[in-house]
């Protein structure tokens, strides 16, 4: 979803001095515990990649398609970026967390306030501390390993059992269970369409398959519903 607007996929996301790292083996609780300031440092780099880009036609879409009509646009995403919010939309659910949260590696606390962006050069930052119980505090995203979130996945899960139409837009179909929620809504005969590129895992399973970037088919999409 996020691509054209020049996000990296997670796993296309090293660069420069971040190029020698696999970020399947930064994003788990393991490279966390076996060294808190590089796994800070990089998240706070991918942030800085996101504050630096536009949402694009597909986001401003979905935006657009919620402002104008009378329709509610549930979004359900796992990206970990904000770009659906800085379109205008409402975002329901997200179910892999933000890079522009954190939370308490320890009490689980959650400040409100988002920590500076280092700069680029910089690989290692310590992480700041929690003012409640002074345990360091790690990126609010879900890493490998990790269970998802409750209430970000019940409401996704809600969502897609109880819409018209389901767009299933730029996923692998790799990540369970995010993955199931297309099966969800098939199973209570909800349409699913898939807008995507490329053959996914769920192209074979969903009722309508469009070989088309967000950016480009979204807006056809909303162009349609208000024509």
């Amino acid at each position: 979803m996020s691509a054209e607007s020049g996000i990296p996929t997670f796993r296309d996301a090293q660069s420069g001095l971040w190029a020698r790292f696999d970020p399947m083996q930064l994003a788990t609780p393991e490279a966390w515990e076996a060294d808190p300031a590089l796994v800070w440092t990089w998240y706070r780099w991918r942030a800085a990649l996101v504050r630096g880009v536009e949402p694009n036609a597909g986001h401003r879409a979905l935006a657009t398609w919620a402002d104008e009509t009378a329709t509610p646009v549930r979004v359900v995403t796992q990206n970990v970026d904000d770009l659906h919010e800085r379109a205008g939309s409402a975002v329901l659910a997200h179910v892999h967390g933000s890079l522009f949260a954190t939370r308490c590696a320890d009490c689980g606390e959650a400040p409100y306030e988002e920590p500076p962006v280092p700069p680029a050069s910089v690989e290692r930052l310590d992480p700041p501390t929690c003012t409640r119980c002074g345990g360091l505090l790690r990126p609010g995203v879900v890493w490998f390993g990790e269970m998802l979130p409750a209430a970000p996945m019940s409401r996704a899960e809600e969502a897609v059992e109880d819409c018209d139409l389901v767009l299933v837009v730029g996923t692998s179909g790799l990540v369970h269970p995010a993955a199931g929620l297309p099966h969800l809504a098939r199973a209570r005969g909800i349409p699913v369409v898939e807008i995507n590129p490329a053959p996914t895992e769920l192209s074979d399973a969903v009722d309508e398959v469009w070989r088309e970037t967000a950016a480009r088919a979204l807006p056809a999409v909303v162009a349609a519903v208000l024509a």
